[in-house]
């Protein structure tokens, strides 16, 4: 295969997208489409016309404005855990994109194919611990939790926009790189939403880059690095300092993964792939026998064929006292009231 990577027509997207408006420019009446029915769906929801589904534990919701990954999945492991430790049943909800399952409501283990519940379900139930269900009704979903598994709260990962399921806290991410691209809804731009929805939010939290006023910081941070085939020997990230790598990444901004390995003291070959890339044994076949590193959330999907050269870098979430403290003001009021 190409050194280059794959391509797809996503890709020739994002050019658009975080490029300048005048290349959009032809897309722009399906943009005022989109605008059209999401003010529509959610005045039909303001209104009554459709309704919102409350479930008797509070629910909170972490999403983002823009299509592809702004650092929602670390986010969801970060406050999984900690209202894990905090002594409460957490249960996560996902839609479990790209995911070919076709029987709803489906429980997610460390060990579930990704390829039937999604990549990212599977990584936040290594992660976490906690339960976590696939479901497009996250409502449905949610009442499954509840039933089997008896939460005392619920993350619904990705669902800003799924206003069927009513929530009690709303945490925006913000690529604090990228930030909205363009500023332009679909498919001109990589808005769902306009930006002044991030006003009716509780929380904004910006990953990497410099926070905005009222926004709080987030990093994610590598510190050591496991060989797939044996997650149990783990080795100190900074013992890699100087060495060259190959490194693969089909997440929403592969850059940034690349750009974090550089940063370490790594000598990084870059690979991009497409978000949520369904990996094939080719596709890790690069040229030397130099190691490969590569995400977490593309590693669960290459487990089965991973060789002596395959490694992962798993990052973890950081987040400021702030941000901390006045989540936990919240959801002290949520679950105390």
């Amino acid at each position: 295969m190409s050194v280059t990577g794959p391509r797809s027509r996503g890709a020739v997207l994002e050019r658009i997208w975080f490029g300048s408006r005048l290349a959009a420019a032809p897309l722009l009446p399906l943009a005022a489409v989109f605008w059209l029915v999401s003010v529509l769906r959610r005045l039909a929801y303001g209104c009554g016309i459709l309704r919102s589904a409350r479930l008797p534990v509070p629910v909170v919701v972490v999403g983002n404005l823009t299509v592809g990954g702004a650092g929602k999945t670390p986010l969801v492991i970060w406050l999984a855990r900690h209202l894990r430790d905090r002594g409460l049943r957490v249960g996560v909800l996902s839609r479990g994109y790209r995911g070919r399952g076709g029987t709803f409501p489906a429980t997610v283990t460390p060990t579930t194919d990704p390829a039937v519940v999604g990549d990212e379900p599977v990584l936040i139930a290594q992660r976490t611990g906690c339960p976590v269900v696939v479901d497009p009704d996250r409502v449905r979903g949610g009442r499954w939790l509840l039933g089997q598994m008896h939460c005392d709260l619920l993350v619904a990962d990705d669902g800003l926009q799924h206003y069927r399921l009513d929530r009690d806290l709303e945490v925006a991410v913000v690529d604090g790189e990228r930030r909205f691209g363009n500023g332009l809804l679909l498919p001109a731009g990589p808005l769902r939403e306009g930006t002044g929805r991030l006003r009716t939010v509780d929380l904004v939290v910006t990953n990497g880059g410099v926070p905005h006023a009222g926004e709080h910081w987030m990093v994610l941070r590598a510190h050591a690095i496991r060989p797939l085939a044996r997650p149990d020997a783990e080795q100190p990230i900074d013992t890699w300092r100087g060495r060259r790598v190959h490194a693969v990444a089909g997440i929403g901004n592969p850059e940034r993964f690349f750009r974090m390995l550089r940063e370490l003291g790594l000598e990084v070959d870059p690979l991009p792939f497409p978000d949520h890339h369904a990996f094939t044994a080719a596709d890790l076949d690069l040229p030397g026998d130099g190691p490969v590193l590569m995400t977490e959330k593309d590693a669960v999907k290459c487990r089965a064929f991973a060789g002596p050269r395959h490694w992962v870098v798993p990052v973890d979430a950081e987040l400021g006292a702030a941000f901390v403290s006045r989540l936990d003001a919240r959801l002290s009021e949520l679950l105390d009231g």
